[in-house]
């Protein structure tokens, strides 16, 4: 039996299992199953060494662990060289790789809708694992990077990741500042929750968006279950457009199924009816 996990705590709210093992199904790839499980950081060691060891075929990782694996891989490649941020991990050549599939899926969620996120103001909500992988998604094309963050020296750390980027594409640093938690930028034109504030039934950022009310910007929010966090219903009563994280976390678990299998799977009626939460 071939053995796929995805890691996190928590991870009870991880419809991955029902998306991979729906793929195995679909095409028939037998002696396959897709689990999920709640780990420590004291974990992550023996997971990496069981991928290794080939008991474990591929991983997935969610919050809050997607720096946390990195000393643990041999290489990183693709965009996680970038964001410093790793969500798939695969065997190749007995070395155990740290991929990033979320720059990706986030923006193929984005074209999947229609939205042009070029050319655009972005403001940022978070600084933890997956908001540089976010950065990345707007670092070549945007007017301006607005990143705002409970502690204040991780927001600095997320901006000096994507000023080293930038400066690879011999763009200007100053198009990324860091917002204290709670003042606000000017209005953007989409506006990102990367935190997992949300997750919990009740819970709120508590930030202020008054200034929003009836803009046509898009308020994103990367958590899909619930699929209507207070995030995203606050700005549904302020008249702005709303998405949530289940067109990403199709998209980027897409990316890893093909890494895995070798398959393009698709992404139809049925299994975003499936995931619906």
């Amino acid at each position: 039996m071939k053995k796929y996990l995805v890691i996190g705590n928590p991870i009870e709210h991880s419809l991955s299992p029902l998306v991979h093992n729906f793929w195995f199904k679909k095409y028939r790839i037998s002696e396959s199953v897709y689990e999920k499980k709640k780990i420590e950081s004291s974990d992550l060691k023996n997971i990496v060494d069981q991928v290794r060891n080939e008991k474990i075929k591929g991983v997935n990782i969610t919050v809050p662990f997607k720096k946390e694996i990195i000393p643990f891989l041999d290489a990183l490649k693709g965009d996680a060289q970038l964001t410093l941020s790793v969500n798939t991990l695969c065997k190749n050549n007995n070395e155990v790789i740290g991929f990033n599939t979320d720059t990706e899926g986030f923006k193929n969620s984005l074209l999947n809708e229609k939205i042009d996120y070029k050319n655009k103001k972005i403001l940022i909500i978070g600084a933890g694992g997956v908001s540089s992988s976010i950065l990345a998604a707007f670092i070549k094309t945007s007017k301006k990077i607005y990143i705002t963050n409970r502690t204040r020296t991780k927001a600095d750390e997320l901006k000096k990741l994507g000023e080293a980027s930038l400066t690879l594409l011999g763009r200007e640093k100053e198009i990324i500042e860091v917002v204290d938690w709670g003042k606000t930028s000017e209005i953007c034109d989409i506006i990102v929750n990367t935190t997992s504030v949300g997750l919990i039934k009740g819970e709120n950022l508590n930030l202020d968006f008054k200034e929003y009310n009836n803009t046509s910007s898009l308020f994103y929010d990367l958590i899909y279950n619930p699929k209507d966090t207070n995030f995203l219903k606050e700005a549904k009563l302020r008249g702005n457009k709303i998405m949530n994280g289940k067109m990403m976390f199709l998209w980027q678990a897409q990316i890893a199924f093909h890494m895995w299998t070798g398959i393009e799977a698709s992404i139809d009626k049925e299994l975003i009816k499936l995931v619906e939460v």
